[in-house]
C-alpha cells in the first residue's frame, strides 16, 4: 500500500501542479511512497510529499486511487491520492528525487511518464474548474473509548478515557496535522477534551470547550449543538470539533444538508449509523461553505 498527493498552486490565475523526477527510474510522476507500519494513508501522503519535495502540504479533496502491476512482483500496487495545498517548506529535495517541476495541467499531462497518473490530474483539473479544489477541512471527531459508566461513580461529564481511548487520542495527532487543523472545539466533558488535547499540545493550539456539545447540554437544548458547530465552521482556518454518540447524528445530518453528492450520502450514512469511538470524519468546504468531499478515518 502506498499514498501520495498532487501538490497544486495558482500563478497569475493559472493552475499549476508539481511533478517529481526520480533518477533511479528516470520517470516523472506524483510524490508517493509506501505506508510505514501502522501509518494512516493520509499521514503517509503528507510525509511522502515532504520527503520528496521539501514542501509542507495540507490535504484537500481525495483523488482517484491507482492500482497497477509492479514489474517483477506477483502483487498489484494500490496507491491513494489527495490534492494538496502548499503550506510551507523550503522546497529542498531530500529523498530519491533530483527535480521538481511546476507545470500547467497541459504540460504536466505531456510530461507524466505513466498513463495511470493522468486520471488523478483529470480529477484535479475538474475540481478546479468546478471551484471545488480550493477547500478548507473541517473535522468531526467522536471521543475515544472511555471508562464504562458502570465503573464510574462521579459526575458523568468527568468520566475519563481508558487506555485504549488515550491511544486513539494520540493517534489523532498526525491525522489532524495532515489536514492542517488550526482551531479546536470540544464538548466540555473530560473524555472529549482529552481526545483533542494531545493534538492541541502538539500543534500548540488552544482547546476551547462548550457545554452545547456535551450530552447534558444537548439533552437540554439540542439546537444549540448545531449552532455551536456552525459557528466554529464559519472560521477561515481549518477546524475540528469533538462530541458524543448521542449528539453526532444531529450534527452530521446538518452537515449533510450542506453537502454535494456523493459526500451527502456519506454524511447521511454516518448520521444514521454514527461514527465509531475515536473516528474522524473530514468534510472539505469550498469558499461558499458547501461540502464538496467527505472522508471517514476509523480509529487504529
Amino acid at each position: 500500500a502506498a499514498a501520495g498527493a498532487l501538490p497544486w498552486r495558482t500563478r497569475d490565475g493559472r493552475l499549476q501542479v508539481a511533478l517529481i523526477h526520480r533518477p533511479t527510474y528516470d520517470d516523472w510522476s506524483w510524490p508517493k511512497g509506501k505506508l510505514d507500519p501502522g501509518e494512516e494513508w493520509q499521514v503517509a501522503a503528507v510525509r511522502e510529499v515532504w520527503e520528496e519535495t521539501g514542501l509542507r502540504v495540507r490535504l484537500g479533496i481525495p483523488l482517484p486511487d491507482s492500482e497497477y502491476k509492479v514489474a517483477g512482483a506477483s502483487h498489484r500496487k494500490h496507491v491513494r491520492y489527495w490534492a494538496a495545498e502548499i503550506t510551507g517548506g523550503s522546497g529542498k529535495l531530500q529523498h530519491e528525487v533530483d527535480a521538481v517541476a511546476w507545470l500547467t495541467p497541459e504540460a504536466a499531462r505531456k510530461r507524466l511518464s505513466y498513463d495511470r497518473d493522468r486520471e488523478q490530474l483529470d480529477a484535479l483539473v475538474k475540481a478546479h474548474r468546478n471551484k471545488a479544489l480550493d477547500v478548507r477541512p473541517f473535522a468531526v471527531v467522536r471521543h475515544g473509548k472511555a471508562l464504562p459508566r458502570r465503573k464510574w461513580d462521579k459526575d458523568d461529564w468527568l468520566r475519563p478515557l481508558e487506555p485504549r481511548g488515550y491511544r486513539e487520542a494520540f493517534g489523532l495527532v498526525d491525522v489532524l496535522r495532515a489536514y492542517g487543523i488550526a482551531r479546536l472545539l470540544s464538548s466540555s466533558a473530560t473524555r472529549c477534551a482529552d481526545t483533542l488535547r494531545p493534538y492541541a499540545k502538539a500543534a500548540k493550539l488552544p482547546l476551547d470547550t462548550t457545554y452545547a456539545l456535551s450530552e447534558e447540554g444537548f439533552e437540554k437544548r439540542p439546537k444549540k449543538a448545531v449552532a455551536a458547530m456552525r459557528k466554529h465552521m464559519a472560521g477561515s482556518r481549518p477546524g475540528a470539533i469533538c462530541s458524543h454518540g448521542p449528539v453526532l447524528p444531529d450534527l452530521l445530518s446538518a452537515l449533510a444538508g450542506d453537502a454535494r453528492k456523493p459526500g451527502r450520502a456519506v454524511l447521511k450514512d454516518a448520521a444514521k449509523n454514527n461514527l465509531e469511538k475515536g473516528e474522524v470524519l473530514i468534510a472539505q468546504l469550498d469558499r461558499r461553505g458547501h461540502i464538496v468531499a467527505v472522508e471517514r478515518i476509523p480509529p487504529d
